[in-house]
């Protein structure tokens, strides 16, 4: 042992040798040398790193110089060699794990500024990549290793055109045709024990779609303002409610179909159907307007959005006991006071009524509603049509339209109007003129007249002027004229 209490200097190296041992760190290839603070190296061929040696920078005051025979100088000295390698102007290539980076210069200089990241990093950066919410160092990144990786560049492809989804300007409200693909899909594949009789389907799809519509409108768009408007005494008439006063007025008509059914009636509580005669005989239809007027009265504090699950119920009870009931229901008459409709007619005018009822809530709470489809528009159109020459009469009677000119026996072609109906659900009508009984003939067509369908449709509803409808009229200006007011005339409350 030495004067100072050491052993001999060899021992003591070694000892000291020990202690200086640097911990374990990566490889100079897993770092990213352009972000890494680097320390001052002396010109090449200098020794080792570790801070106690005097040639790895500028030695401090004091510092004892390492001796000569120092066992791991050596191999302290064999590592600066190393490091040394990224300082020359062309930088190697760094490893990859999913495969060696492209050998053009273009991709040495762009991954050169992207950070060194594993292929699990990488990957899970795919998402915010094709979401562009990376950073330019990372885009670099993933971008360099999407030309090196297949799975990951298949995996990339699919996130954009994913995201391309997200961004698109196109509405995202469902096709008003969906739910009937989707069903006659499902009943294609399985179908109904017992089927919807085709003249119901447009009922049933006009209420679920309205259906859809209430889902979606919050509570205090209940109580947003609708004007419904109708032709009535050459005029056109208005009248203000709420969304939940349309729904209860569709409700109390409704009602009309579920008494022709033999079912409750929905206004009973509120004296709705209490239309009975003197001598205590069955209860009669109301007309309903006066149904609607009765129900408004009876429901104050207006009706709230509580009204949607009775009208749905009852929407539901008249497609179930419709399909039951078998084929000889569909001329069951359903009397509407003044008039009486079969039943295959009744659900239609219900259905064209939820249409254009579905359309005032829409544009009152601003939400986009379409028109039906093609195939369920040109039945409601084709009863408009049907209804006709009986309106004309009914018209004539009053004063309100021409005089008959030629009377044929019933069932013989007369004069007529061709009405044309272009674009979506049109077709080609002909309306009798002198005669409910007589037959609509090409042959015998006095005029023509063309609408678009949508707009013939709001002609009859009452939402637009019988002298702005027609879009084109040829032949007998008075026989058009009369074919035009008597297809407003169909409109009510």
């Amino acid at each position: 042992m030495s004067g100072d209490g050491r052993e001999g200097g060899r021992r003591d190296d070694e000892v000291r040798g020990a202690r200086r041992i640097p911990g374990p760190r990566g490889a100079v290839d897993d770092l990213d040398l352009e972000t890494v603070e680097r320390p001052v190296l002396p010109p090449p061929g200098g020794s080792a790193p570790d801070e106690s040696v005097p040639e790895q920078g500028v030695p401090e005051e004091g510092a004892a110089a390492p001796e000569p025979d120092e066992p791991y100088e050596p191999e302290e000295r064999e590592e600066p060699e190393e490091r040394e390698e990224p300082e020359e102007p062309d930088r190697p290539e760094e490893p990859d794990e999913a495969g060696p980076v492209p050998e053009p210069p273009h991709a040495v200089t762009a991954s050169a500024s992207a950070p060194v990241l594993s292929h699990r990093v990488l990957k899970a950066l795919l998402g915010a990549w094709a979401l562009s919410a990376c950073s330019a160092e990372e885009t670099a990144a993933v971008e360099d290793h999407l030309t090196v990786c297949a799975p990951c560049a298949d995996e990339a492809l699919r996130l954009r055109d994913a995201v391309g989804l997200l961004h698109t300007d196109g509405s995202l409200d469902l096709d008003p045709a969906l739910r009937t693909r989707v069903l006659d899909g499902c009943l294609g594949r399985r179908p109904a024990r017992v089927p919807i009789p085709e003249w119901a389907t447009a009922y049933d799809a006009e209420t679920a779609r309205l259906d859809a519509l209430l889902r979606d409108i919050g509570d205090s768009d209940w109580h947003a303002p609708v004007r419904l408007q109708w032709f009535e005494d050459e005029r056109a008439v208005t009248r203000r409610t709420t969304v939940a006063g349309v729904i209860g007025h569709l409700m109390a008509v409704d009602g009309l179909v579920s008494a022709a059914l033999g079912l409750d009636d929905p206004l009973a509580g509120t004296g709705a159907a209490a239309g009975t005669e003197a001598s205590g005989g069955p209860e009669v239809p109301l007309s309903p307007t006066r149904r609607t007027e009765t129900y408004w009265a009876a429901t104050y504090p207006p009706a709230t959005r509580a009204v949607r699950e009775p009208w749905r119920a009852l929407t539901h009870e008249l497609i179930r006991t419709t399909s039951l009931a078998g084929p000889n229901v569909a001329e069951r008459s359903v009397s509407y006071g003044e008039f009486a409709l079969p039943l295959q007619d009744a659900l239609l005018d219900r259905a064209f009524e939820c249409w254009v009822h579905g359309t005032d809530i829409a544009e009152a709470v601003d939400y986009p509603y379409k028109p039906p489809s093609a195939a369920h528009l040109h039945r409601m159109i084709d009863l408009a049509a049907r209804m006709l020459p009986a309106a004309l009469a009914g018209r004539r009677g009053a004063g309100l339209a021409g005089p008959a000119r030629e009377l044929v026996a019933p069932g013989a072609p007369g004069r007529s109007v061709h009405l044309e109906v272009e674009g979506h659900g049109g077709g080609d009508w002909y309306i009798a003129l002198d005669s409910p009984a007589a037959v609509g003939s090409p042959d015998r067509a006095v005029a023509q007249v063309a609408l678009d369908g949508v707009e013939f449709c709001q002609l009859v509803a009452g939402h637009i002027s019988p002298v702005e409808a027609a879009a084109g009229q040829e032949g007998d200006r008075e026989a058009i004229r009369d074919v035009l007011f008597a297809s407003a005339s169909l409109s009510r409350l």
